[in-house]
């Protein structure tokens, strides 16, 4: 019986507010839609730092006088680096490329699909070097300040400054949906209260009845309660909708390229799927919150 009282008036609240409710549905599937994109940034952010770090090397380019004579490492000056190298703390790998494999690659694979390119770099002579890989990414900076201005090296790179970068994209586009999710969940929030408010003002009478006849308080102000929590659930699956949506038909194809050449992981279904579960909850409790901190402020009686 009282689950059938509860049940009526959470839908007859819900009718006589509809206007609102749909407001308050519509701004909260767009509040927690912008929460979940922030939340996929710092998914994409995590993997993609990982994904980098795991495949990050040092490029040791070597000077014109030891490319040229040396292709196969075998001369004093380069069999010492390529010696340092190895027995250097942390070092995992060290790759000799000479002029002649590092044209090569150049050409039949880094540039495969852009003939023009192919065509400008034809006849350029490119510098040997060594590829080193360490087990800690940390240990990069200090390895290539420390082999930076030995004999035989013309200059050291690694690809970390791209990473950074890469991250630091992805950063801003987290912060950026989270701004926006900040700025909705404060209409959000001024929408529950006021459709709470609303909500207890045109049923004052009955509560008064209701309460004459021994309801206790929390009994009369569930239904209130009820009704924010149905909007928020309602419009937490329109967010989740949205972003299973996005995915293949905005988040992947805006991505594009950078996916398919690997610099960045696709998202995958079970990525929406974490994010749904968090924002879907945070919904919730959001609405329950403020709808009973109303209830509490407003609603004395």
């Amino acid at each position: 019986m009282r689950i059938g009282f509860l049940i009526r008036e959470v839908l007859i609240g819900l009718r006589r507010n509809v206007t609102m409710t749909v407001a308050m549905i519509l701004t909260t599937a767009v509040s927690l839609a912008m929460l979940g994109g922030g939340l996929l940034a710092v998914q994409m952010t995590s993997k993609t730092e990982s994904m980098f770090l795991g495949r990050l090397e040092i490029r040791m380019f070597l000077t014109p006088e030891v490319s040229q004579t040396d292709t196969d490492c075998t001369q004093d000056l380069c069999k010492n680096l390529m010696s340092q190298l190895k027995q250097q703390s942390g070092v995992v790998s060290v790759q000799f490329t000479n002029s002649a494999d590092a044209h090569r690659e150049a050409t039949e694979v880094t540039f495969k699909d852009q003939p023009e390119m192919v065509q400008m770099i034809k006849d350029t002579r490119f510098p040997a070097s060594f590829r080193v890989k360490m087990t800690d990414p940390g240990q990069y900076p200090k390895l290539m300040q420390q082999y930076s201005t030995r004999p035989g090296v013309l200059s050291v790179h690694s690809d970390q400054d791209f990473v950074d970068r890469l991250v630091g994209l992805f950063g801003g586009l987290r912060n950026a949906a989270f701004g926006l999710a900040g700025l909705q969940a404060v209409a959000a929030l001024l929408l529950i209260a006021n459709m709470v408010q609303i909500a207890a003002f045109t049923r004052r009478e009955e509560v008064a009845i209701m309460r004459m006849v021994g309801a206790t308080r929390w009994y009369t102000q569930l239904p209130f309660l009820l009704e924010a929590i149905f909007a928020a659930l309602v419009g937490s699956v329109l967010a989740v909708v949205a972003l299973f949506v996005a995915r293949p038909l905005v988040i992947n194809p805006a991505l594009g390229a950078l996916s398919d050449n690997g610099i960045v992981p696709r998202l995958s279904d079970s990525d929406i799927g974490v994010v749904s579960g968090w924002i879907m909850f945070g919904g919730i409790v959001f609405a329950a919150v403020t709808a009973y901190g109303t209830l509490r402020y407003y609603v004395r009686d």
